[in-house]
């Protein structure tokens, strides 16, 4: 009989109840009590929902990030949080976000908080994680508490638990060392608690653990390889069965050291690396379990299950009861539940499948596999008559949008002049200070700007009261920038639910869900636009917010547009055309937009390309291939402007040093980066090359509610003069100010027009 089981499971709820009962223990509003009471409702139903499989993940569930869990679990704490008062909770949210709930800052007495740790995004996804802190003298220490409290919560409902645990190498691979220490010289440290850890789990009974290692779909040098054996043999001593999942990509040159590991089984990403089954099972030993990912665990596309059995009957064949199957990774990065959705054209929800979804289709497979195709006869059936709707509906093809990606040229993506001609034309027009002062784009959106939004979506405020309430947002907006003395002003977005989701309701080809939220980091959740279709721009998306703006003040206002890249990135793709074309099509549509605004006056237009780089394929030698077109496309959209119209990008919590060259080829006159949370590291890559356009490095972490004093930002800007010319700097958040409070906004942004005036007040040689 083939075994089902799942890597994991969304953590938020499917009505965001982690989100908000989060934010208000931030607040104070609620106990830490009821945090954990909340917690504990919602494993219990997540583990009712995955009833049915053979194996549930325990351990999954993290009320900020898992990979922030594991530290916890492995006793690797930043030095700065170490000796707090106060629950393990409050240490935990320091490290996460500078700060617990406020209450518990008032009981620790710190209440400046302390340097949230670092964020960058988990492999190629829009999930953040937090960065393990490694130096030479790291220590670790097992506490198991978070494991332990999961698993007996598990056992007393019942649940056949199978934990879930970062392997050893993923954790140090996913770290920094702080003082430049070897990562691997941790290892013989590390080992030990992790063989400790796994003890605790045969104390209890524990049949299975599924131990992640992710960087096995990685490019991995000789010594992480060897590191690998040495890790797993140096673990084989024990009673407990592990099961090693990787996902995200192929194993390709890994797959012979998976095969060979001391473990019990071996999961394959089969959406992504189907043909290395067969291989992997020709190389693991006679008793070892295959687990293959047959529902793709990061879209929200039905699988073809016919399709799938035909694969997987012959498989099923060969291992019996060898053969476990699963999603192809943790359901972390799908909406919860399909039937919530009550609003998506019937046609197109049958061509989805959330979370609940998958798992459905994931017994449907088992049946058929252990009892014949015949048992799930009508499920079968069901399920093709929608994936042939799908590949036939009129609805998905549109002849003139691919006949206008036909017409793409290199012409299209060429600016007039190059950059200093450019820079300055746009001198004499703008006439901005040295070290010019912005923002990302967002300010915050208020409780008022929501309710306004709520009563529109549900008819009860028209189209011209809705109106009327975004632009007192937007003049509000722009008389406190107008105070604050920044020098290049935004609108706002007060009209905008998500930078990708408001453009894509304004586009053909895309499909809105109205709960498929998606934990982007801690409490921030996205809700991803479904391109299901060719695209094309019915009409202007921006332009009337704008020009409204920019009649409010004679400072000049950015134009703000999400580029398509991120469009891209940041959407559920369809994935039966090249992800290239569907981001030709965003870029040829976003370029009108661009178009317009200039037509309308905007001076400076903005493109934000925040998920450029998460798109980047795991393994190196697909990286030319994905930044060709992702960066032909950004030009595309930016580049058919006058040499006076300024355009800018940004990109945020991205690890960037390694394509800094594609960045520069992008030919923004503007880039605008995140730097604070990272002290300025990522402008390493500026140490060995010459970035020869403006360039904003963020000097204010707006992931955390610590409000930097113009002194910190000062120093931050003085590290970056060391790497890139003074005039060509400016001053700026690491990114858009949508979830905080104005209260947080406008002290932090006063300090950061102090830290600008400062600067001017030095002779760039002092800096």
């Amino acid at each position: 009989m083939v075994t089902t089981h799942n890597l994991g499971f969304p953590r938020i709820g499917a009505n965001r109840e982690l989100k908000f009962t989060l934010e208000r223990y931030w607040k104070n509003e609620s106990s830490r009590d009821e945090l954990k009471a909340i917690g504990a409702q919602l494993r219990e139903r997540h583990w009712k929902d995955q009833a049915g499989l053979d194996f549930a993940p325990v351990g999954d569930f993290a009320f900020y990030d898992h990979v922030l869990d594991m530290s916890f679990t492995l006793g690797n704490l930043p030095t700065r949080v170490r000796g707090f008062h106060g629950d393990v909770l409050d240490n935990y949210f320091r490290v996460a976000r500078g700060r617990s709930a406020q209450g518990a800052e008032d009981h620790s007495g710190c209440c400046g908080g302390v340097a949230a740790g670092e964020m960058t995004k988990w492999f190629d996804t829009n999930y953040h994680y937090i960065v393990p802190e490694f130096d030479a003298n790291t220590q670790f220490s097992l506490d198991p508490s978070r494991l332990l409290e999961q698993l007996n919560q598990a056992r007393t409902l019942g649940v056949k638990a199978k934990p879930v645990i970062i392997g050893p190498l993923t954790y140090l691979w996913l770290g920094k060392a702080k003082d430049d220490a070897d990562k691997l010289a941790l290892l013989p440290r590390l080992l030990p608690v992790y063989a400790a850890l796994l003890d605790y789990f045969t104390a209890r009974g524990i049949e299975w653990i599924q131990i992640d290692e992710p960087v096995l779909a990685t490019e991995l040098d000789a010594t992480w390889r060897q590191a690998f054996r040495t890790a797993y043999e140096a673990l084989s001593e024990r009673r407990v069965k592990l099961l090693l999942a990787t996902y995200f990509g192929p194993l390709q040159h890994n797959l012979e050291l998976a095969c060979k590991l001391p473990v019990d089984g071996l999961h394959i990403d089969a959406i992504n690396a189907r043909d290395e089954i067969a291989k992997a099972v020709a190389q693991l030993p006679a008793t070892s379990v295959v687990s293959v990912g047959a529902i793709n665990g990061r879209n929200i596309w039905k699988t073809d299950l016919a399709a799938a059995l035909e694969w997987l009957e012959p498989l099923h064949r060969t291992l019996g009861d060898r053969l476990w199957i699963a999603p192809s990774c943790s359901l972390l990065h799908t909406p919860v539940d399909l039937n919530s959705e009550q609003k998506l054209d019937a046609e197109i929800k049958s061509w989805f499948a959330f979370a609940l979804q998958k798992l459905d289709e994931l017994t449907v497979l088992a049946s058929a596999l252990n009892n014949g195709r015949a048992s799930v006869a009508d499920a079968l059936a069901a399920n093709a008559k929608a994936i042939e709707s799908r590949r036939t509906s009129p609805r998905v093809h549109n002849p003139a949008v691919k006949a206008a990606i036909a017409r793409i040229d290199a012409s299209l993506g060429k600016r007039a002049s190059a950059y200093p001609q450019r820079a300055e034309k746009q001198s004499a027009i703008l006439d901005l200070p040295a070290f010019p002062t912005t923002t990302i784009g967002s300010f915050p959106q208020t409780s008022e700007i929501r309710h306004a939004r709520s009563q529109f979506k549900a008819g009860e405020l028209d189209q011209p009261g809705y109106k009327a309430a975004m632009e007192q947002e937007i003049t509000r907006a722009v008389k406190e920038q107008e105070a604050l003395g920044l020098d290049v002003l935004v609108h706002g977005e007060a009209e905008r639910n998500d930078m990708v989701e408001y453009f894509g309701e304004q586009l053909d080809g895309y499909a809105f869900s109205e709960f498929g939220w998606v934990q982007s980091y801690g409490s921030r959740c996205v809700k991803p636009p479904i391109l299901f279709g060719d695209i094309s721009r019915p009409k202007a998306m921006t332009v009337d917010w704008i020009s409204y703006a920019q009649s409010q003040t004679t400072k000049p206002i950015k134009g703000m547009l999400t580029g398509p890249v991120t469009m891209l990135n940041w959407s559920f793709v369809r994935d039966d055309q090249p992800r290239s074309v569907s981001c030709y099509q965003l870029a040829l549509a976003i370029r009108e937009e661009v178009l317009d605004l200039e037509k309308a006056g905007a001076r400076v237009i903005q493109i934000d390309e925040a998920a450029l780089r998460e798109g980047l394929p795991l393994r190196r030698a697909q990286w030319n291939e994905y930044l060709q077109w992702a960066v032909a496309s950004f030009r595309i959209t930016a580049n058919g402007v006058r040499d006076e119209t300024q355009i800018h990008t940004h990109m945020c919590y991205s690890e960037f040093n390694d394509i800094i060259a594609s960045i520069a080829d992008m030919d923004a006159d503007v880039i605008t980066i995140e730097t604070s949370r990272s002290d300025i590291e990522l402008l390493d890559a500026f140490d060995n090359f010459k970035y020869p356009n403006g360039i904003g490095p963020g000097v204010y972490d707006i992931h955390s509610p610590n409000i930097p004093s113009p002194e910190q930002m000062v120093n931050l800007m003085k590290k970056a003069a060391t790497r890139i010319p003074a005039e060509r700097l400016w001053v700026n958040p690491d990114c858009g100010l949508k979830t905080r409070a104005w209260s947080e906004v406008i002290p932090a942004l006063t300090n950061m027009v102090a830290a600008a005036k400062t600067l001017r007040q030095l002779e760039f040689g002092q800096l």
